[in-house]
């Protein structure tokens, strides 16, 4: 099987501009490490007349308008996207276009099937994260018309959880047949097997709580519920940090000896993957109380070192974590007591803890790695 897999971003590598978290880089890799061949399409480029109207937009909306301009679904740039794509399969003895998010595939024109695999739809997003908040008619007419163009053209939607097929099929009217479910995996292989995870589990301290808030977004991603979790924990009685990599804490306080702000730890060095790696396996728990998330892979990069996840019921974040297998979840509006009152239950009966720890890692192998995703996408495009 050979795919032509378009990308709007370079999806050969981790360096440069990687849009997307680098999940692009990963999803080719899953697909190649299932024998699958590929033939890059992208980066694709913008044409300068485009950038200009575009730049003439955003200054007319948010200076006039006072909206929040986003040019991801305009018409004319996803039309410039399809002929590019169209022009680079001339060359190509593709079986199918494979796609990374449905932007350039919205218009696009060929005899070979077309597939794509995303994180969400924009009825998903829209007014669910702060970007996408605000936006002009005109932005929310032309998106909603991308997502349905590019269900209508696909044989095979693929998305990352089940809140984001949901949309498909309730907001688009995607056939339910053609809309399939594979979360994605964790962007970084563990190193221990079943026997091996049960060393490193055992070695966390059991009278003393560690939770690692691992994220680039203080404020969207929870950080002060994780700051007031820590903090109530100790008054409580049991002695917890709280670790924050890739943000500095916004608190309206002195920042107490309990926080650990170690900043930000780039992942593209081997020092900073093999630190932030470090950081995982020492804690007790990743915490992500987030308010808008569609499914954050550092929750399946937890459970690939054994630590379960405690995070909220937004967004696609129920596929990946399941109360009492890899982690709990909480309602957006869940008190702070009930966060330490679930924490202090496990460390009150710790071999409980232990056995979450494990099923966490479990979970991992079994469903939360790219290995696992790409033989589930290879048999969906098989039958294509």
């Amino acid at each position: 099987m050979k795919l032509a897999y378009v990308s709007t971003f370079d999806s050969r590598t981790l360096k440069g501009k990687n849009e997307w978290s680098g999940t692009g880089y990963h999803i080719a890799q899953c697909l190649k490490k299932q024998l699958i061949s590929l033939e890059y399409i992208g980066p694709l480029e913008d044409s300068v007349t485009l950038r200009a109207i575009g730049k003439l937009k955003r200054h007319y909306y948010e200076f006039v308008r006072h909206k929040n301009y986003q040019k991801n679904a305009d018409p004319l740039t996803l039309k410039h996207y399809a002929s590019q794509v169209a022009q680079k399969l001339n060359s190509t003895q593709a079986d199918l276009v494979f796609s990374a998010t449905v932007n350039p595939i919205a218009y696009l024109e060929c005899d070979c099937p077309i597939a794509f695999w995303a994180d969400g739809t924009f009825a998903n997003i829209q007014n669910f994260y702060p970007q996408y908040s605000n936006l002009p008619e005109e932005v929310i007419r032309d998106w909603h018309q991308m997502e349905r163009l590019a269900l209508q053209k696909s044989k095979l939607a693929i998305y990352s959880s089940d809140w984001a097929a949901r949309s498909a099929v309730n907001d688009y009217g995607a056939d339910p047949e053609r809309v399939k479910v594979v979360p994605f995996g964790s962007n970084t292989d563990s190193p221990f097997s079943s026997e091996t995870i049960k060393d490193v589990i055992a070695s966390r301290t059991s009278d003393r709580c560690k939770l690692l808030f691992l994220t680039i977004d203080w404020e969207r991603k929870g950080g002060d519920v994780a700051f007031q979790v820590a903090k109530k924990l100790n008054q409580s009685g049991l002695q917890t940090e709280l670790t924050v990599v890739g943000c500095q804490p916004s608190i309206k306080e002195p920042l107490p000896d309990f926080v650990k702000a170690l900043g930000f730890i780039s992942k593209s060095t081997k020092e900073g993957k093999q630190k932030i790696q470090e950081l995982i396996m020492d804690s007790h728990f990743l915490i992500l109380p987030t308010l808008a998330d569609c499914s954050p892979i550092v929750l399946c990069e937890a459970n690939a070192l054994g630590v379960p996840c405690l995070s909220t019921t937004v967004g696609g974040i129920p596929t990946i974590v399941r109360n009492g297998l890899n982690g709990q979840l909480f309602d957006e509006n869940t008190k702070i007591t009930e966060y330490c009152d679930y924490i202090t239950h496990l460390f009150d009966n710790y071999s409980d803890y232990q056995r979450l720890a494990l099923s966490s890692f479990n979970e991992y192998q079994s469903r939360l790695n790219w290995k696992v995703a790409g033989k589930m996408v290879k048999n969906f495009l098989e039958n294509i």
